[in-house]
């Protein structure tokens, strides 16, 4: 309305305004949907496309799954079995009893089966076929299904080119870091029907998550959206992805906000995450049912006191989920790649499924996904014995190296699920009967434990394991053992490995160029040119500020004579000195309010120091670190700069994350290692066409101009070295 007097105020009087102001009125009032809710529709566009392609991909590996081990397989059995039988004389028809229906009610009723007359004799059964093969050879269509099947996607993958980006790529690519090249799941979600219908030990999950989050980004490179929508609607299509393949929403939620490639900000992000996971789940849940896919026995306590144990079962875990990482990196190496990749195109794929089917002659569980033997594992209470549990964990473990390395389509959720079961049936059994004889639950209860506590350690994803069995238990009772087992695994894991994407859901070849690229520089590389601040602990933090504004800096380390203590940041001495002035304000209230009744005398509050003004543990790195590792300290913890010290590897951890037992010598500082300091050095690596500046491990050589004594005090005072 303001808007139309406005018009009217400027217009001559006795002027009717023209058509063309009056459409610009009518455009004008058919606005747009606001930002929120135009998010929230292209996020049930995801979900709504990212559950119709789950549904047909669990439709196609069915029908191929029936069909390869059906009829192809029946039809192989047939050639190495001798000629049928002749079938016996067909029976003469049975002659109809007399009487009346009544009587022979009667008889019955009356017992009168005692007096019918006997049945007649059943003919003797024919002779089976015999087979021509020895009896380890009669299961030899095990070994040609996988091995054809693997000539398929190797085909598949040789001819239809690149299957599309894993999730890192991916939120690259919305970021602006890559050039956006999403695909349709099209070729992916066949060659992984194929791949797994055929036998391959992998899952169904990391193709579903993948393929959304390239309809997300597909979707919003058509709809034109920011980088910000884009990140939020390859989330959407990760959630979505999970939420139908898994049928839990919850825990497809939380995948997308916990993986290590999420980097969602704000609520509208958030919100586009659930409607997504909604959408998707309602729609295969209208296609397929709303049985969940796994069929979980009642979660059992015996004892609260138990608890403790699953601590030790999380410790297992996180073995169990080491192994299974690094046995898929070391399949996804380049070494290897390079030699697989110079043989014909199938016959990679072909070998690793010849392999499988030799290893599914005796272990045929390694087949496939697995959920029927998940099942079995937890129908049954320590029925299986513990030795075959424990044959069978090395022999999954290599059947899906195998797979994941020749090149099958698939994920290692369902892996990781069934290694968990299995870890945790013998973990279960060698705590009951079988060996220490303690009065603990049955075997199946740590197998669901074991479940979540491996997929923790193998995803970096605590929470997503936790929600996603108490969604297929729905029993409050396995939070607390959940919590504790997948807790543990996954800081364990986190330890050793870092927090890099552990690449379950299936390769990721930008991804893992880049990493690679990163390995190859050292940390010395990204160094800032300016010495870091160091200053004492006990220094003020109004005197701290002010140098620290004056060397234009970010942060500074605090030291305690000769030790590290931590890392101060200009936020930190903000919050500190804000909260001092605060403080001083409430305790002289006349200060702002003269009328105020003056308190009564109390000692003044103390100007903060630089030792109270830290906000956690210090992150820093050693010297011997690569970019790579620099990259996982900087993006998880939000910082700036990195401390890096002169000390051996290993010290404390792939990440170290607060002080070491020996403490950090100020002696060993060497630099601070920045996001900025990151980027020229890629730059650097970049410009001089691949080759480093200097190699990794070599210590740098810093050429010095002569200084006098003056500039040398001087500079000692500014490292907080001088006395």
């Amino acid at each position: 309305m303001q808007e139309r007097s406005w018009r009217r105020f400027l217009q001559p009087s006795g002027q009717k305004p023209d058509s063309t102001e009056h459409e610009l009125e009518l455009d004008l009032g058919a606005r747009p949907l606001p930002f929120q809710w135009s998010l929230l529709a292209w996020a049930a566009l995801v979900g709504t496309l990212t559950g119709g392609a789950v549904v047909a991909f669990h439709e196609l590996l069915a029908f191929i799954n029936n069909g390869l081990f059906g009829t192809f397989v029946e039809g192989l059995l047939a050639l190495g079995q001798g000629q049928p039988p002749e079938l016996p004389p067909e029976l003469p028809p049975i002659v109809q009893a007399t009487g009346t229906p009544l009587q022979a009610l009667l008889q019955v009723g009356l017992g009168g089966l005692g007096y019918l007359p006997p049945p007649p004799a059943a003919p003797e059964p024919p002779p089976l076929p015999t087979s021509l093969l020895p009896d380890w050879l009669s299961l030899w269509p095990v070994v040609v299904v996988p091995t054809l099947g693997g000539f398929v996607v190797g085909l598949i993958r040789r001819f239809s080119g690149d299957l599309g980006p894993g999730l890192p790529s991916l939120m690259a690519m919305a970021d602006g870091a890559v050039t956006a090249k999403p695909k349709l799941p099209f070729q992916r979600l066949l060659g992984a029907s194929v791949s797994l219908g055929s036998g391959a030990s992998l899952g169904p999950e990391g193709p579903s998550v993948e393929s959304g989050g390239n309809i997300g980004l597909w979707v919003a490179l058509r709809g034109s959206l920011s980088p910000q929508s884009q990140k939020a609607l390859v989330a959407a299509g990760v959630a979505a992805g999970l939420a139908a393949g898994f049928k839990a929403p919850i825990a497809g939620v939380f995948f997308a906000l916990e993986g290590s490639f999420s980097g969602l900000q704000g609520r509208p992000s958030v919100r586009a995450v659930l409607v997504a996971a909604v959408a998707s789940s309602l729609v295969t849940q209208l296609a397929l049912g709303d049985s969940p896919i796994l069929r979980l026995p009642a979660y059992e306590v015996r004892s609260p006191l138990e608890l403790p144990l699953y601590l030790g079962l999380g410790l297992l875990a996180s073995l169990m989920s080491w192994a299974l990482v690094s046995l898929l990196a070391a399949g996804r190496s380049e070494a290897l790649q390079s030699r697989l990749n110079k043989l014909p195109a199938g016959v990679p794929t072909a070998i690793g499924g010849a392999l499988v089917g030799l290893i599914a002659l005796l272990f045929p569980q390694v087949l496939g996904v697995g959920y029927d033997t998940i099942e079995a594992l937890l129908g049954s209470n320590g029925g299986v014995p513990l030795a075959t549990l424990v044959a069978l964990l090395g022999v999954k473990l290599l059947a899906t190296g195998i797979s994941n390395a020749t090149g099958f389509v698939g994920g290692g959720f369902a892996p990781s699920l069934f290694l968990g079961a299995v870890l945790g049936n013998c973990y279960g059994q060698l705590l009951g009967e079988s060996g220490l004889h303690l009065p603990v639950a049955e075997p199946p209860a740590y197998a669901m434990v074991g479940m979540a506590a491996v997929l923790a350690g193998s995803a970096r994803a605590p929470l997503t394991a936790l929600l996603l069995l108490f969604e297929l238990t729905h029993d409050i009772r396995i939070v607390l053992p959940l919590m504790a087992a997948a807790g543990l695994s996954a800081a364990l894991v986190e330890r050793w490995q870092g927090l890099a994407d552990p690449g379950l859901l299936g390769p990721d070849l930008l991804e893992e160029k880049r990493r690679r690229q990163l390995t190859g520089l050292s940390v010395r590389d990204a160094y800032e040119p300016e010495a870091p601040l160091v200053l004492p602990a006990a220094l003020p933090a109004n005197e701290a500020l002010g140098q620290l504004v004056e060397s234009h800096g970010h942060c500074l380390v605090v030291a305690d004579g000769p030790w590290v203590l931590g890392l101060v940041t200009l936020p930190d001495l903000q919050r500190a000195l804000s909260s001092y002035q605060a403080a001083g304000t409430n305790q002289n209230p006349t200060a702002q309010n003269p009328t105020a009744q003056k308190p009564t005398a109390q000692e003044p509050t103390a100007i903060p120091t630089l030792k109270s003004c830290r906000r956690g543990d210090l992150v820093w790195l050693p010297e011997t670190a690569h970019l790579a590792q620099l990259e996982d300290q900087l993006t998880p913890n939000g910082l700036r700069q990195v401390p890096i010290f002169a000390l051996p590897a290993g010290v404390a951890g792939a990440l170290p994350h607060g002080l070491p037992s020996g403490g950090l010598p100020l002696s060993a500082l060497r630099g601070v290692a920045s996001r900025d300091g990151l980027s020229r050095a890629l730059a650097k690596h970049l410009t001089k066409g691949g080759a480093s500046e200097k190699p990794v491990g070599e210590e740098p050589r810093v050429e010095e101009e002569p200084r006098d004594e003056e500039e040398t005090e001087d500079s000692d005072k500014s490292l907080g070295l001088g006395s």
